[in-house]
This record gives C-alpha cells, sequence and structure tokens, in this order.
C-alpha cells in the first residue's frame, strides 16, 4: 500500500493511524507515558535524577526507554524506541561488524519532554516519527490561563507552522498517541508538506541513474554546448569549436550546457531532436535602463543562468504539450513561501523565503526540496545560481552557473537528492556548504521515464 497523505485519507480508513503507523514501523509509547507520568513528568528535578533508566515494552512488544539527560539550562526526559546499530569493532585481530542496542532520543517513534532546570516548567513536547530527525512535531504551553498547546511543525530548522493553536490543553500532550496528534493538528498543520508516496519516485531515481553513469564521459568546458545539430558550439555567440579544441570521446559542456544536455534527454525521445540554442537565451528579467541593474547590464550578463533555466524548462513544456510556451506563459518558476521562521545560532527569526528574480537562499534550501519533493513527487528542479561574480572589478552579483536538482525519498522514508552541476554530482548538504552565502533560482521540470541523453 503507499504511504500517501496518510492524515488526510483517515476518515475513510476502517483502520486507524495507528496500526497505519504501526506498518511503516514507527513505535508508539503512549501507553507507556499514561503508566509513568507523575513519576517522569510531573516530579521534581531531584526526584527524577534519582530514577535510573528505565527499560518497558508496550502492547505491540515495541520496547522502550525512559531516562533524563540534562544540560546547562534545561533538563529532557526521553521515551525512545530501541533500535540495533552496526558497529565496527577494531582489534589487534583486525575489525568486525557488531550489533549494538540503542535507544536513540531522536529515533524514529521517540518522544522528549523538555523542562527548565530553574522554574521546572515544561518548555515543550517533541515527536519524532520520520527517518529524517530533522523533521518533526513539536508543542509548547501557551502560558496563559488556559495553558493551550501551540503546535509547531519543523523541517531542517525552518518552521511551516508556528504556534498554532491546537485548542486542547498542553498536558494532554505527555499521554497523546501520534494518532491523537495528527487527529488534533489535522487541519492545523500543513502536514502533506511531510507525508509523501515513497513510490512515486521511480522516474527520479532512474533519470539520477542515467546521468551518473554518463558522467565519466563528460569534461566540464567554458562556454559550450551543443546545438540543435548536435554541434559543438560556444554558447555566447554559438560559433562551432575548432577541431583542435575538440576532445576526442568526450562530452564538452559548461555548466549552462550540461543542464541543457538534462533537458535533451527529455524531449529527445518525444520531438526526435535537440533544442535549439537562440531562444535559450532569451531575456527573461526587465531592468530600468536607468537604474543600477540595468546600467550594469549593459556591460555585464547578470541574469544568463536565470534566463537559461526559465527558457528551458519552458522549452521541455512545449515539447511535452506540443504548444510553443514562452517562459511567462509557462509557470515553470518556483515562487513557493512554505516557510514562516528559520532556527538561527541567535534564536528564531522571521525569514523572507522567496524573492522575485533572485531567488531562495542557499541555507533554506534542503527544507524548501524536502516540502517539494513531498508535494510534487514527480519533478526535478534547474537551478541558477546567483552569487559574487569575482571576475570583474567592482565585483558584482550575478547569476552565472546553473545545475539540476533531484530530490526524492527512498522507500524508508530517508529524504536524499542529488545535485548535478558542472558534470559532475555532489551531496545537498555539501553545495549548501559551499555556496553558503549564494541564491539559487528554481524553475520545475517533469521527470520521465523516457530519457535518453545522447
Amino acid at each position: 500500500m503507499k504511504k500517501i497523505l496518510i492524515l488526510l485519507s483517515a476518515a475513510l480508513m476502517s483502520f486507524s493511524l495507528f496500526a497505519d503507523y504501526n506498518r511503516l514501523g514507527v513505535p508508539d509509547s503512549a501507553e507507556i507515558r499514561r503508566e509513568i507520568k507523575e513519576k517522569w513528568f510531573m516530579d521534581s528535578l531531584n526526584s527524577i535524577r534519582a530514577n535510573p533508566p528505565e527499560n518497558r515494552t508496550n502492547n505491540n512488544g515495541e520496547k522502550f526507554q525512559i531516562r533524563m539527560e540534562e544540560n546547562e539550562s534545561t533538563f529532557n526526559v526521553f521515551v525512545a524506541p530501541y533500535a540495533e546499530i552496526n558497529v565496527t569493532v577494531v582489534s589487534d585481530k583486525g575489525s568486525h561488524i557488531e550489533k549494538q542496542q540503542v535507544y536513540p532520543g531522536d529515533g524514529m517513534g521517540s518522544w522528549v519532554l523538555v523542562r527548565d532546570k530553574r522554574s521546572e516548567k515544561a518548555l515543550r513536547i517533541r515527536y519524532y516519527f520520520l527517518k529524517n530527525s530533522d523533521v518533526f512535531i513539536q508543542f509548547t504551553p501557551s502560558g496563559n490561563s488556559t495553558n493551550v498547546a501551540l503546535a509547531d511543525m519543523v523541517i531542517f530548522g525552518n518552521y511551516t507552522a508556528r504556534g498554532v493553536p491546537t485548542g486542547v490543553p498542553f498536558d494532554k500532550f505527555y499521554t497523546a498517541s501520534l494518532d491523537d496528534v495528527m487527529k488534533i493538528t489535522e487541519d492545523k498543520l500543513p502536514w502533506n508538506y511531510i507525508l509523501a508516496d515513497y513510490e512515486a519516485f521511480h522516474a527520479t531515481k532512474q533519470m539520477i541513474a542515467v546521468i551518473r553513469e554518463k558522467l565519466s564521459s563528460i569534461v566540464n568546458v567554458n562556454d559550450a554546448m551543443y546545438d540543435e545539430n548536435g554541434e559543438l558550439v560556444h554558447i555566447s555567440n554559438g560559433k562551432k569549436f575548432a577541431s583542435s579544441e575538440i576532445i576526442e570521446g568526450k562530452k564538452m559542456l559548461s555548466s549552462a550546457g550540461f543542464v541543457k544536455w538534462i533537458a535533451d534527454g527529455l524531449v529527445v525521445p518525444v520531438a526526435g531532436g535537440l533544442l535549439r540554442r537562440a531562444p535559450l537565451l532569451a531575456q527573461t528579467v526587465e531592468v530600468k535602463d536607468t537604474g543600477l541593474q540595468g546600467v550594469l547590464s549593459q556591460k555585464y550578463a547578470l541574469y544568463f543562468s536565470l534566463d537559461w533555466i526559465r527558457n528551458l524548462a519552458s522549452a521541455v513544456i512545449s515539447v511535452y504539450t506540443g504548444s510553443t510556451y514562452l517562459f511567462n506563459q509557462s509557470g515553470v518558476d518556483v515562487t513557493f513561501n512554505p516557510f514562516a521562521s528559520s532556527i538561527t545560532d541567535k534564536g528564531v527569526s522571521n525569514i523572507v523565503t522567496f524573492v522575485e528574480n533572485t531567488g531562495y537562499s542557499v541555507p533554506v534550501l534542503k527544507s524548501l526540496l524536502y516540502v517539494l519533493a513531498s508535494t510534487s513527487p514527480e519533478t526535478f528542479y534547474f537551478g541558477a545560481i546567483r552569487g559574487s561574480d569575482r571576475t570583474v572589478s567592482p565585483e558584482i552579483m550575478a547569476f552565472n552557473d546553473c545545475l539540476a536538482f533531484f530530490p526524492y525519498f527512498e522507500n524508508d522514508g530517508g529524504f536524499a537528492c542529488s545535485v548535478f552541476i558542472n558534470g559532475r554530482e555532489m551531496s545537498l548538504d555539501d553545495f549548501c556548504m559551499r555556496y553558503s552565502d549564494d541564491f539559487v533560482y528554481l524553475v520545475r521540470v517533469k521527470t520521465s521515464e523516457r530519457f535518453f541523453p545522447e
């Protein structure tokens, strides 16, 4: 059975969400928490300190450990599920793998209560129930006379919802099951952002595999692409490369030529030919001639890669539909604003997720691609990087480089994203670290199993 939008279909199912989540391998500690509430959640710090870690088993046979951990300002009570991990043991006789029993505090099915050490007041309760522990739901007390719980949904450090009133007291969540949580918040939190159909990414994974197989034959060459005739030409002027410049047996591609090569792999099976160069250079950004951007645009190609990916995605749609769509008709831009605020080193801050003709700041990219994978599973994205161009003086901000993002979920629910840039693959985390000060503009393209890059 597909694991898609479990919450939204709950009313139509003859079985409970609790059972459904058991099938997904998420243990629930609700019945155990009802038994230990006074001893572990409500008692004083000194009394809880005296409690040794305690192991219990629920009625489904799932094992949990209850324990308390402290830091400088808070103490945390974990009700953590059992798990096994492989550990490499090294000795004089060599190394071998041993299974180790653990109870991870952020594992699938873990429940955590955080209390302030000085006042001993409850600060928040957090539920972990997905493969990625950086995606979770938490509840905080409102602090007023009703003490209604406020709900947060967090994806990789960014809030898709923050401080949403639940209508129920905070202490309800000391013993609430995951089923209870979802029923209470089903119309209050954007569950579709985090619950995905893990089986809907076959075309995405197939495209990734095909690209990977061909990467060894690709060489990154500035200003290089293959035109509609299959000729190696300069993007800037359309002139052919000299025969002495051509590397036999290799595909010579710039970052823009590389993403065109991916797009060509989609359109060739449909149209029987490669995309033309000239339409991909059409300007998509209007600037005032007398403004700073207008003055700079007369000397520098400030929006080159942005124009390129917008026109590229529009061309793919045109081939798919059999109608010609210009950029402003195609709807390829990703302008989604799913986040209300962000967790930073200085605390929680409000953020502007999307900026017109600029895109998204790179630090929000992982959270964004997670949501996009959940809500649009049969899609990948061309990106244009807006960063500092240090090849000119004074330094300017420009769209120079292109890349492709393929976000998807593994069958076990783990989120992943392949990033292809300059004829190479890199991890999303590495990309976000390397380009942390830049912006990325995204356009959407439908994935296809009919993908045959030449």
